[in-house]
This record gives structure tokens, C-alpha cells and sequence, in this order.
């Protein structure tokens, strides 16, 4: 059977203070918002999109569910591919991000470090 979807599109994280978030992205990712409005701003990625939504925004988006806050604890991480996990470590440092694991060798045969932005949403870098 053939996938029914053309792949993923843009990955919406719920936040709680958008002008704290986006400062975060632009100043650790090195990044500018391709879209921004009062409620959200968009991050291009390279090969995806991220949206970073007001909380209080985001009810419509997943109900009848609810909105989870960081109080919650991680539900997903998102993992982004680098040549040198301990150079980016030192950037990330560089930046005031406070690892929350790593660097490590995993059994699996990669070495990763993660980090989570001002909402509790958690990044890997990964060789």
C-alpha cells in the first residue's frame, strides 16, 4: 500500500510567552521567522517548518483534547542531524542553554545532547 500523505508538514509547538520563545529560536538557532503574527511565529528549518503557537491560541487546534502545559513533562522530542554534537554543545553553552543530557554516546551508535526551549519542548542534536 501506497502512504496516503506527501510527508510531514509544519510542526505546531504550543508556548506560553511567544516574545521569550522566538528570542530563544532566533538567538540559539540562528534563525528568522519567515511568518509572525500576534499569536504565532514561523521558523523554516531547512526540511520543515516550525510554528510556534500561543497556548491559549491552540484549544481549537486539538479539540475535543486539551492543552497540555510543561508542567506536563515531555512528550516528544525533535531531533536535528549535526556534524559535531560537541561544537554545537559549546554553542549552545555560548548561548546560556543548559543541556539537560549529554554529550553522549548512545548503545545505539550515535553520540546526542538535549536541551529543551523556554516551553519545555525538547531538542536533540545527534551525530
Amino acid at each position: 500500500m501506497e502512504p496516503w500523505f506527501k510527508g510531514i508538514g509544519p510542526v505546531t509547538l504550543f508556548i506560553e510567552d511567544l516574545v521569550e520563545t522566538k528570542k530563544f529560536y532566533e538567538d540559539v538557532f540562528g534563525l528568522k521567522a519567515v511568518f509572525e503574527d500576534a499569536d504565532s511565529v514561523v521558523f523554516d528549518f531547512g526540511n520543515a517548518f516550525v510554528n510556534l503557537l500561543k497556548s491559549s491560541q491552540a484549544g481549537e487546534l486539538v479539540e475535543p483534547s486539551k492543552v497540555a502545559g510543561p508542567e506536563a513533562g515531555a512528550r516528544f522530542q525533535i531531533t536535528i542531524e549535526v556534524e559535531d554534537v560537541d561544537a554545537v554543545c559549546e554553542k549552545l553553552a555560548e548561548c546560556g542553554v543548559r543541556l539537560l543530557n549529554g554529550p553522549q554516546d548512545r548503545p545505539w551508535g550515535i553520540r546526542t545532547a538535549t536541551f529543551a526551549d523556554p516551553s519545555g519542548h525538547v531538542w536533540e542534536v545527534a551525530k
